[in-house]
């Protein structure tokens, strides 16, 4: 994959438009027959590893029943750590191209992860909204999957609510205040789902929700898996908040901006800021070093 020659991305004022009014978009056979090629080799890489496990651990999620014969691998996550194929994918491949082009400028990369879900019955993923996962001092956050063999209805296809980006955020802490990661009953009640829009399409088609946006996916009851590749990006002046969520696990190039520099604005309530640098790598200096020095 040669990512210096990924051209980039332009929309039409009707895609932007669309993605801002609905919250979401889908680009069919977005990515490259070539790309794609590299990309499942990579995935096949871990799908081999995790014959050698009998359960999950910290890379890759496994499903119950899964074995060496027959794998039943639910996620790898944080791909970009552990094969340089993602990586570059990730940070210089076709979402990030179009996560810019979205965002109109530079991005700010946040976490990676391939959801399989397997065949013959691989899991759902109840309704839930993104942003409560992993909070940001604003909800620029966006993801964008790509779909690395073809997807259709028996396969569990992601499905999104449009415009619901714009509504309520919803409590996925279940009645006795455990974390669920799902919204509960009596908020899906009041969801429209029957205006639900499933995100089928062939392979290299791209998915792109807001972080705000109600979204799930029915379990895959084709004799095929549905390996979905996901990339959450925001906006470069958007930031992740500590000591919250998936914010401190979200792998070791969580931060890196894309496209350009950070300029370290950051607003909070309504009031913007220049912050200090990134000193998250090698460590503050004292306040009596920096004042020294100016």
């Amino acid at each position: 994959m040669t990512m210096s020659s990924v051209e980039p991305t332009t929309l039409t004022h009707e895609q932007l438009r669309a993605y801002r009014e609905h919250g979401y978009l889908q680009l069919d056979s977005f990515v490259g027959a070539e790309c794609l090629d590299e990309l499942r080799a990579a995935s096949q890489v871990f799908i081999e590893r995790s014959r050698e496990l009998t359960g999950s651990n910290r890379t890759l999620d496994v499903e119950p029943g899964h074995t060496a014969e027959a794998p039943r691998l639910r996620r790898l996550v944080s791909p970009p750590d552990h094969h340089d194929t993602f990586l570059r994918f990730t940070m210089e491949g076709p979402p990030a191209q179009l996560a810019m082009a979205l965002l109109g400028g530079p991005i700010r990369f946040h976490h990676a992860k391939l959801n399989y879900k397997w065949s013959g019955g691989g899991e759902e993923v109840r309704w839930h909204q993104d942003i409560q996962f992993w909070p940001h001092t604003d909800f620029t956050p966006l993801t964008i999957g790509v779909y690395l063999d073809d997807v259709d209805d028996e396969m569990g296809p992601m499905g999104v609510l449009p415009g619901s980006h714009l509504g309520p955020l919803h409590d996925m802490y279940d009645a006795d205040g455990n974390w669920a990661g799902a919204m509960n009953d009596a908020d899906v009640d009041t969801l429209d789902l029957d205006a639900m829009v499933w995100l089928r399409g062939p392979a290299g088609s791209v998915t792109v929700h807001n972080c705000c946006m109600v979204h799930g996916s029915q379990p895959n009851h084709s004799i095929r898996a549905r390996p979905l590749l996901l990339q959450t990006y925001s906006a470069a002046d958007s930031y992740p908040i500590a000591g919250i969520g998936a914010n401190g696990a979200a792998g070791r190039h969580s931060g890196t901006v894309i496209g350009g520099r950070a300029s370290q604005l950051v607003a909070v309530d309504g009031r913007t800021m220049h912050g200090a640098p990134d000193w998250s790598r090698k460590g503050p200096p004292t306040i009596f070093g920096s004042q020294q020095a100016t």
